[in-house]
């Protein structure tokens, strides 16, 4: 990848960060609004989750910021893990809200109260939010085709869920005006359940990358089958794999024939080497050759 190249894609993912956290902070004040007008604890759920999407969302900022500094002296493999530990500590803020917003309901649940106020505002800034996270969803979609970065992924999948969240409240707003504000807290219970499993969800993400957990089978078969197709390569072990960040690293021992010369070796590895990177948007790979001794055939097993 040429450096006209690495420019655009850290452009992009700046970008989509910088709109993630404006329309965060638009969506915190409309249903701030609502949620005061109706006292609903169903805007109260979606209030709550739009106050962690500005938390995370200004968190992943701060943390692609620092994961797109080249690599230096003190962080030879770069700053790639800058987001999962983010991703760590957003859990932590995510998992607490979550539980304040289910006593929340809990309580509304145990002593209800009737919605009168404000029911048309609270469907009418739900209708808002969906369409305001449809036109950053779409943008972060483009973001993601253009640079694959994680972080995004991520924030995009989170801004997903939130249209599911928002599409039941208006249920329960509805609900609400026709008298069975019971559901009102219910959903609120609900949201409060699903933010709690994402952000457990972002706690393993986390732990994989920094525990440097190995690629998805299916990636390593491609690598096996990359070198393999060579038809230089006898074998190959020791393959290690870890993602960090946007970057991938891979690492293996390639087999090849004792008799070839040092220079033809090396040309060899070089070769594969690029074949694996081609796998990847954005990888680094090591490969390690081995010589392997041709033992000549055992008389008792030849025909």
């Amino acid at each position: 990848m040429n450096k006209p190249q690495q420019i655009d894609k850290a452009r992009l993912m700046r970008m989509a960060t910088y709109a993630s956290v404006a329309t965060a902070v638009t969506l915190i004040i409309a249903k701030l609004v609502a949620w005061f007008i109706s006292d609903s604890v169903s805007i109260l759920a979606t209030l709550v989750d739009s106050s962690l999407d500005v938390l995370a969302s200004v968190v992943n900022l701060i943390a692609v910021n620092h994961a797109l500094q080249p690599a230096d002296r003190e962080h030879r493999f770069g700053h790639g893990k800058a987001e999962p530990l983010a991703g760590l500590g957003q859990s932590m803020f995510i998992a607490g809200s979550a539980g304040i917003l289910l006593l929340q309901g809990i309580s509304r649940l145990i002593h209800p109260q009737q919605i009168s106020n404000g029911i048309e505002l609270g469907i009418g800034v739900m209708i808002f939010s969906m369409l305001a996270t449809l036109g950053l969803i779409s943008f972060q979609r483009y973001v993601i085709r253009h640079t694959d970065s994680t972080a995004i992924k991520a924030d995009a999948l989170h801004y997903k869920t939130d249209l599911l969240v928002n599409g039941s409240v208006i249920i329960a707003l509805v609900l609400a005006a026709y008298g069975w504000a019971i559901f009102d807290p219910i959903f609120a219970i609900v949201i409060a359940l699903f933010i709690l499993y994402s952000a457990w969800s972002i706690v393993r993400e986390a732990i994989d990358l920094l525990m440097d957990h190995e690629l998805p089978d299916e990636d390593r078969q491609k690598i096996r089958a990359t070198v393999l197709n060579n038809p230089h390569a006898k074998g190959l072990h020791d393959l290690r794999t870890r993602r960090s960040g946007t970057t991938v690293f891979i690492q293996l021992h390639l087999e090849l024939d004792e008799t070839l010369l040092l220079r033809e070796a090396h040309a060899i590895a070089d070769e594969l080497e690029n074949a694996v990177k081609a796998l990847f948007d954005d990888a680094e790979v090591i490969i390690h050759e081995d010589p392997i001794t041709h033992l000549p055939p055992d008389p008792q097993t030849v025909n």
